[in-house]
Protein backbone atom coordinates (compact mmCIF):
# COMPACT_ATOMS: atom_id res chain seq x y z
CA UNK A 1 0.00 0.00 0.00
CA UNK A 2 1.45 3.69 -1.21
CA UNK A 3 0.56 6.49 0.48
CA UNK A 4 0.37 9.62 -1.91
CA UNK A 5 -0.70 13.46 -1.64
CA UNK A 6 -3.05 14.13 -5.13
CA UNK A 7 -1.80 17.50 -6.74
CA UNK A 8 -4.38 16.92 -9.40
CA UNK A 9 -6.11 20.00 -7.82
CA UNK A 10 -5.64 22.19 -4.69
CA UNK A 11 -7.94 19.69 -2.18
CA UNK A 12 -4.62 17.85 -1.75
CA UNK A 13 -6.47 14.55 -0.80
CA UNK A 14 -4.77 11.79 1.20
CA UNK A 15 -4.54 8.82 -1.29
CA UNK A 16 -3.64 4.93 -0.41
CA UNK A 17 -3.35 3.14 -3.61
CA UNK A 18 -3.18 -0.38 -3.11
CA UNK A 19 -1.23 -2.42 -5.42
CA UNK A 20 -1.98 -5.85 -4.65
CA UNK A 21 -5.72 -5.17 -5.26
CA UNK A 22 -5.00 -4.19 -9.02
CA UNK A 23 -4.53 -0.54 -7.93
CA UNK A 24 -7.95 0.47 -5.76
CA UNK A 25 -7.18 3.95 -4.99
CA UNK A 26 -8.90 5.18 -1.80
CA UNK A 27 -9.00 9.10 0.20
CA UNK A 28 -9.85 10.32 -3.27
CA UNK A 29 -12.33 13.55 -3.29
CA UNK A 30 -13.29 13.08 -7.40
CA UNK A 31 -12.41 10.26 -10.19
CA UNK A 32 -9.18 12.90 -11.10
CA UNK A 33 -7.64 11.51 -7.62
CA UNK A 34 -8.19 8.10 -8.43
CA UNK A 35 -6.52 8.26 -12.32
CA UNK A 36 -3.80 10.56 -10.59
CA UNK A 37 -2.93 7.38 -8.25
CA UNK A 38 -2.76 4.70 -10.29
CA UNK A 39 -1.03 6.48 -12.63
CA UNK A 40 1.25 7.63 -10.62
CA UNK A 41 2.39 4.25 -9.83
CA UNK A 42 2.39 2.61 -12.95
CA UNK A 43 3.51 5.37 -15.09
CA UNK A 44 4.75 8.27 -13.45
CA UNK A 45 5.37 11.54 -15.19
CA UNK A 46 6.43 15.35 -14.76
CA UNK A 47 6.05 18.32 -16.31
CA UNK A 48 9.92 20.15 -16.80
CA UNK A 49 10.83 23.29 -15.97
CA UNK A 50 14.28 25.16 -16.76
CA UNK A 51 16.23 27.63 -18.09
CA UNK A 52 18.08 28.41 -21.35
CA UNK A 53 20.46 31.25 -22.32
CA UNK A 54 19.73 33.91 -24.28
CA UNK A 55 21.41 36.45 -26.09
CA UNK A 56 20.56 39.76 -27.02
CA UNK A 57 17.36 39.90 -24.83
CA UNK A 58 16.59 41.73 -21.59
CA UNK A 59 16.97 38.81 -19.85
CA UNK A 60 20.39 36.14 -19.60
CA UNK A 61 18.18 33.65 -18.94
CA UNK A 62 14.57 32.30 -20.79
CA UNK A 63 11.91 29.92 -18.24
CA UNK A 64 11.15 27.02 -20.48
CA UNK A 65 9.01 23.89 -19.77
CA UNK A 66 7.99 20.67 -21.67
CA UNK A 67 4.69 21.18 -23.96
CA UNK A 68 3.21 17.93 -21.79
CA UNK A 69 4.48 15.75 -19.25
CA UNK A 70 7.75 13.30 -19.66
CA UNK A 71 8.05 9.59 -18.09
CA UNK A 72 9.94 10.56 -14.79
CA UNK A 73 12.74 8.19 -15.91
CA UNK A 74 13.68 10.45 -18.50
CA UNK A 75 14.06 13.48 -16.52
CA UNK A 76 17.40 13.81 -16.62
CA UNK A 77 18.01 12.88 -20.01
CA UNK A 78 15.78 15.62 -21.08
CA UNK A 79 17.13 18.52 -19.32
CA UNK A 80 20.33 17.37 -20.13
CA UNK A 81 19.59 18.16 -23.49
CA UNK A 82 18.99 21.82 -22.69
CA UNK A 83 22.65 22.14 -21.61
CA UNK A 84 24.22 23.95 -24.55
CA UNK A 85 20.93 25.60 -25.98
CA UNK A 86 20.58 29.36 -26.61
CA UNK A 87 18.15 31.62 -27.82
CA UNK A 88 18.42 34.94 -30.06
CA UNK A 89 16.31 37.54 -28.52
CA UNK A 90 13.86 38.25 -29.21
CA UNK A 91 11.61 35.56 -27.41
CA UNK A 92 7.83 35.05 -27.94
CA UNK A 93 5.47 33.61 -25.29
CA UNK A 94 5.30 29.53 -26.27
CA UNK A 95 7.83 30.03 -28.90
CA UNK A 96 9.17 26.56 -28.84
CA UNK A 97 12.68 26.37 -27.99
CA UNK A 98 13.65 22.76 -28.53
CA UNK A 99 11.10 20.32 -30.60
CA UNK A 100 10.92 16.63 -30.02
CA UNK A 101 13.20 16.48 -27.12
CA UNK A 102 15.06 13.04 -26.81
CA UNK A 103 12.31 12.47 -29.15
CA UNK A 104 9.29 11.88 -26.35
CA UNK A 105 6.69 14.09 -28.79
CA UNK A 106 7.32 16.88 -26.85
CA UNK A 107 8.95 20.18 -27.17
CA UNK A 108 10.18 22.71 -24.42
CA UNK A 109 8.47 26.28 -25.59
CA UNK A 110 9.05 29.38 -23.29
CA UNK A 111 7.04 30.34 -20.54
CA UNK A 112 8.17 34.00 -21.24
CA UNK A 113 8.34 36.99 -23.83
CA UNK A 114 11.73 38.03 -23.95
CA UNK A 115 11.83 41.56 -25.79
CA UNK A 116 15.31 42.42 -27.38
CA UNK A 117 17.65 45.20 -25.94
CA UNK A 118 17.55 48.30 -26.95
CA UNK A 119 21.47 47.64 -28.06
CA UNK A 120 20.51 44.93 -30.20
CA UNK A 121 17.02 46.17 -31.54
CA UNK A 122 19.22 49.62 -32.87
CA UNK A 123 17.48 51.82 -30.51
CA UNK A 124 19.47 55.05 -29.10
Amino acid sequence: MKELICIVCPRGCHLKVDEACGYTVTGNGCPRGEAYGKRELTHPTRVITSTVRCTGGAYPRCPVKTSGPMPKERIFDVAAALDGITVEAPVRLGQVVVKDVCGTGADFVSTRALPQTDETAGGA
